[in-house]
């Protein structure tokens, strides 16, 4: 089994908060996330898709495929845009990395033309990430 990663960026504001708390309990569980003007990141978005070569190609999958994959269904979606108002797919929904991880997954996961997908991994800072794998 070969391991193929396509790393990619976007850059997207959010406000980390959930409506259902006052203001001050918002405060005391995020923090400066729960700035009612939002923030913004430069994100890393890792894709790692798993498989097994294809004789006549060489390839688990093609990466010129998964980048532009990724860019259509994710980057054209969230780069440079509120993850609170602007994304459908995240309404209802605390845009915590998190969340953003599983949505990316659910959005790809039955999209891959081969493979399988293996792991969404997101930085929010250089310090900060986190990885999925699915269910």
């Amino acid at each position: 089994m070969h391991y193929i990663t396509k790393i990619t960026n976007f850059s997207a504001s959010h406000r980390v908060f959930n409506p259902e708390l006052s203001d001050e309990e918002n405060e005391k569980i995020f923090g400066k996330c729960s700035n009612k003007n939002g923030h913004g990141h430069n994100y890393k978005l890792e894709v790692t898709v798993c498989g097994d070569i294809n004789p006549l190609t060489g390839y688990a999958i093609d990466l010129k495929i998964l980048k532009s994959l990724i860019e259509k269904e994710i980057i054209e979606k969230v780069d440079h845009k509120n993850l609170n108002t602007d994304l459908d797919f995240l309404k209802n929904q605390i845009p915590s990395i998190e969340n953003l991880a599983t949505a990316f997954w659910q959005i790809l996961e039955n999209k891959l033309p081969s493979g399988k997908l293996y792991k969404i991994k997101i930085f929010e800072t250089d310090n900060s990430f986190v990885e999925y794998y699915g269910n």
